[in-house]
């Protein structure tokens, strides 16, 4: 077991910023943490590297007491925290051998290899540099020592969408290589595309621990057909996977999940002139409300 919390609380003041959270991370995969934000996923990552201590509950990490073996535990972890402070009078080649100083390696060409892949110049003044840069520089700074646990808090925030596929593939690498990563989001097509396992957690406490296969089982996407005339429901009502039907003006409206028969929607669509098509992602919410509504249904 590479992390394990047990009833972990934190409380600020009368505020409980989370409660009673429980996770097990195994070696070797990646574990998304998903939820809007607010949520508590800062909260729970900063207990798990000691740096605020818990209220009540125990962490253990590379089977070491989070708070007894802290430092042995930081050696070989590398972080990204969802704010990263640079010091803007440094370029990221100085900043790659101050921390190769603190850690006592040398990690500079991997730093470099990263860099390459994530179109980064580390030459260049850590001052003044957009989200999108810092979080490029905070990835390879916390990838280029080749840590056991990767955690990273909300890493592709301000990423294009080719840098976000580039970290992908790296994440998959980390992953090939037997490392393990603790990976919090409030993105679900990222969470599901990359991870193995993800804990949903909302207002401070853990709703549910799933599969990534089994996540996308209860997901569903809703899909809006615009038409070149008044849009009508019928030859949609009934088909297999699809709910929740609206018409407004040339708008059809449907929520798709993963049971649908696309290709026989497509081919209803195509008796009629498709001026658009559009697929939206639900809200975190939605899809709390859809796990639990099919969780009761399974009850007896």
């Amino acid at each position: 077991m590479i992390i394990q919390t047990q009833a972990l609380t934190h409380r600020y003041g009368k505020f409980t910023a989370i409660e009673d959270v429980n996770l097990q991370v195994e070696q070797g995969e990646i574990f998304g943490f998903l939820g809007p934000n607010g949520a508590g996923k800062t909260t729970t990552i900063r207990t798990i590297l000691d740096f605020i201590r818990p209220s009540e509950g125990a962490i253990t990490v590379f089977g070491l007491d989070s708070r007894q073996d802290s430092v042995a535990i930081r050696r070989r972890i590398g972080y990204l925290p969802s704010e990263l402070t640079l010091w803007e009078n440094w370029t990221g080649v100085q900043y790659i051998h101050w921390l190769e100083s603190v850690r006592k390696s040398r990690f500079l060409d991997e730093a470099l290899r990263l860099a390459d892949r994530l179109d980064y110049d580390l030459k260049r003044s850590l001052k003044g540099m957009s989200t999108g840069m810092r979080r490029k520089m905070g990835i390879i700074a916390a990838l280029a020592h080749k840590p056991d646990l990767l955690i990273l808090d909300e890493p592709t925030t301000g990423l294009d969408p080719l840098m976000q596929q580039a970290f992908h593939e790296l994440m998959h690498e980390v992953r090939a290589e037997g490392r393990t990563v603790f990976l919090s989001s409030h993105n679900l097509p990222e969470v599901e595309h990359i991870c193995n396992r993800v804990a949903i957690i909302r207002t401070g406490r853990v709703e549910a621990v799933e599969t990534v296969s089994d996540l996308t089982h209860v997901a569903f996407r809703w899909l809006t057909l615009t038409f070149d005339q008044p849009a009508t429901a019928d030859g949609f009502i009934g088909m297999q996977g699809i709910r929740d039907i609206v018409t407004d003006g040339y708008d059809l409206r449907m929520r798709v999940n993963g049971s649908t028969d696309i290709d026989a929607v497509i081919k209803q669509a195509a008796a009629y002139t498709v001026r658009d098509l559009s697929i939206e992602q639900p809200t975190l919410e939605e899809i709390f409300l859809t796990y639990y509504g099919k969780k009761q249904e399974a009850e007896p």
